[in-house]
């Protein structure tokens, strides 16, 4: 058995099985009613955000390598979807007295210099992350129209080289909802740093 065939049984299994440590596929959308500002100073909820055709959320920040490698792939993602349905949200979760490249103004920054059209949002308690069960930057959440969780995991299969990526997870799961089909593959493993959880 190929390493490639191997990832793919191993996601495959987790989807039937799950993990047992965050939202389960079918889920309804958590933490819907709280309110986040976002990078404009505006404050929003993912309930109100979500798009006629469903809702793309990104646990993400600033400081992360992960993040850093990924976060071409994640603007062109959140900056394309929403003109197709699909609306996209970005928190950061983590704390930032003891992580402060999280903070607000380093956020406002760093969305205007990586040209984010769609909401970058200050998760202030961390109580959104735990409401998801979330614990990596980035993970991602696609819910479908009716709120219910249809993908949850990593980006694609090449943090590293985007030009190397065989397997575009994400982007594979926003295009079968944008267009009404199954997610071929609706579960994989989240890579990245720890959220940083405030306590």
């Amino acid at each position: 058995m190929t390493n490639k065939t191997l990832v793919a049984v191993m996601a495959v299994a987790l989807t039937t099985a799950g993990t047992g440590l965050g939202l389960e596929l079918g889920a309804a959308l958590p933490a819907g009613g709280v309110k986040m500002k976002n990078v404009d100073g505006n404050e929003l909820t993912l309930a109100g955000s979500m798009g006629a055709k469903g809702l793309l959320v990104v646990f993400s920040c600033n400081h992360c390598p992960w993040v850093q490698r990924w976060e071409g792939r994640i603007v062109e993602l959140g900056n394309a979807f929403p003109a197709r349905g699909i609306a996209v949200v970005a928190v950061n979760s983590n704390d930032t007295v003891e992580y402060p490249d999280d903070g607000f103004e380093q956020m406002r920054s760093r969305a205007k210099e990586k040209g984010y059209a769609f909401p970058y949002v200050v998760d202030a308690t961390s109580d959104v992350a735990r409401a998801f069960g979330a614990s990596k930057t980035p993970e991602a959440y696609l819910f479908d129209a009716q709120g219910k969780l249809v993908y949850t995991g990593t980006i694609d299969d090449n943090a590293r080289d985007a030009g190397a990526v065989t397997a575009a997870y994400l982007k594979d799961a926003l295009e079968a909802v944008a267009t009404g089909k199954p997610v071929p593959l609706a579960m994989t493993k989240a890579l990245g740093c720890s959220i940083k959880f405030r306590s």
